[in-house]
């Protein structure tokens, strides 16, 4: 096992003594252990961060929430393996709140653990590991540079790039691509949205982004046209402030007019933030974009306020389900009701439905017994640059067959932010 840096939050003696033989017996040596939180926090201060944590969550006096929440703040650990004995919706219900404060959470054990268990979670970091150069890992707030503020004037649209990530059926046939935005920053290199996305929104340069997003978009979708005779299709995410101006929709035909592809190959997924009556002029803006012809997905389905109100009020063609409800789906009966609910009603509705964060072949198998949406997620491939997304379009072209299971696929973890 490569060298491997792991501390053990463990209050029982003797749970903590098989721990450390079981990390020894996969070629871990260099383990700190520590049977409270605060002990716990006293060894990281001293040695150093570690690459995975394993965290008891009951224990006295601090819990083990407490120290992953340190662990969010502090930086301190790369990745997180929940130990418990509690039942499994409080176990579900921590990893999501680890996720939440950006946390990997690698997986889930239950108390007794055991060698084949811990060497498995362990092999999916390394896996993650050896990806590294499609892997963007972000810096904990107390690690990462902070950011100059934007100019409102400036043009950053040169630093500004597309990752790619496929969406396919249940059947392997390629759906189209959704569009995610990194910042090549010519100080800090890749960022992710998590890091960059507030200071564009606080400069008011959400717009130029998402347009600039949209422009790549068509581009990409129009060179397939070009070159293969069909037009990609291509999704891309709108801020609902954008649907604020009255001039929206007419300067995106203009766009499509300049990137000759049907409306149709353009999903534009809206997020839902409150719960208030869409402005008219949102309204009229949405209606505008479907007689248009362009798609319209209502993104993170359930997880935003009065989605169901939403879809029968407004012109939606698309619901997507958010890795919150997919990640485990194979071992929780309460995700597969919810999931298999949607899917049962938007087939009821005629909307067509992508899942996201499908990650590995246990949760892809879940799904064929539920219904038949798109399917987005590390089980197909992870976002990528457009250079890799070209290459793995053509790697697809002449083995079709191999996209379920791609040969790229990474059992680890999807990043918190996409």
């Amino acid at each position: 096992m490569h060298s491997l840096k792991v501390l053990i939050l463990e209050d029982n003696p003797f749970q903590m003594m098989a721990l450390h033989q079981m990390l020894n017996a996969n070629q871990v040596f260099d383990v700190l252990t520590a049977d409270c939180v605060e002990a716990a926090q006293r060894s990281l201060q001293l040695r150093g961060p570690v690459d995975i944590a394993i965290c008891d969550l009951q224990m006295e006096g601090q819990d083990g929430l407490s120290l992953i929440g340190h662990l969010a703040a502090s930086g301190m650990a790369r990745a997180v393996i929940i130990l418990s004995s509690a039942e499994d919706t409080v176990l579900d219900s921590a990893a999501q709140l680890a996720r939440q404060q950006g946390i990997n959470v690698l997986g889930i054990m239950r108390k007794p653990a055991s060698v084949a268990a811990i060497g498995g979670l362990l092999s999916k970091w390394l896996l993650g590991q050896s990806g590294a150069a499609q892997v963007v890992t972000p810096l904990a707030p107390s690690e990462a540079p902070a950011l100059s503020a934007l100019d409102p004037a400036h043009d950053y649209a040169s630093q500004w790039i597309a990752h790619f990530q496929p969406k396919v059926s249940l059947d392997g046939a390629l759906a189209g691509v959704e569009l995610l935005a990194r910042w090549d920053h010519p100080e800090h290199g890749l960022l992710m949205p998590g890091r960059f996305l507030p200071m564009v929104e606080s400069a008011g340069l959400m717009g130029a982004l998402t347009w600039h997003m949209l422009e790549l978009a068509l581009s990409l979708s129009h060179q397939r046209l070009l070159s293969h005779g069909r037009a990609l299709p291509v999704a891309v995410n709108i801020p609902p402030a954008l649907l604020d101006q009255p001039d929206f929709v007419p300067r995106l035909l203009v766009l499509l007019e300049r990137f000759p592809v049907r409306p149709q190959m353009l999903t534009l997924e809206v997020i839902e933030q409150s719960a208030r009556q869409l402005a008219v002029v949102q309204f009229e803006n949405l209606l505008r974009l479907r007689m248009a012809g362009c798609r319209l997905s209502i993104d993170d389905f359930g997880t935003g306020a009065s989605n169901i109100q939403r879809l029968l009020e407004l012109p939606f063609s698309e619901l997507k389900i958010p890795a919150e409800f997919v990640r485990g789906l194979a071992d929780d009966r309460r995700k597969a009701a919810i999931v298999g609910g949607a899917l049962f009603m938007a087939q009821k509705m005629a909307l067509d439905v992508v899942v996201e964060g499908v990650e590995t072949a246990d949760d892809y198998e879940a799904l064929l017994m539920l219904g038949h949406p798109v399917i987005q997620g590390y089980f197909i491939a992870r976002p990528m640059p457009e250079a890799d997304f070209l290459n793995w379009l053509q790697v697809l072209e002449r083995n079709p067959e191999r996209v379920l299971p791609f040969d790229t696929v990474r059992p680890d973890r999807a990043p918190a932010r996409k």
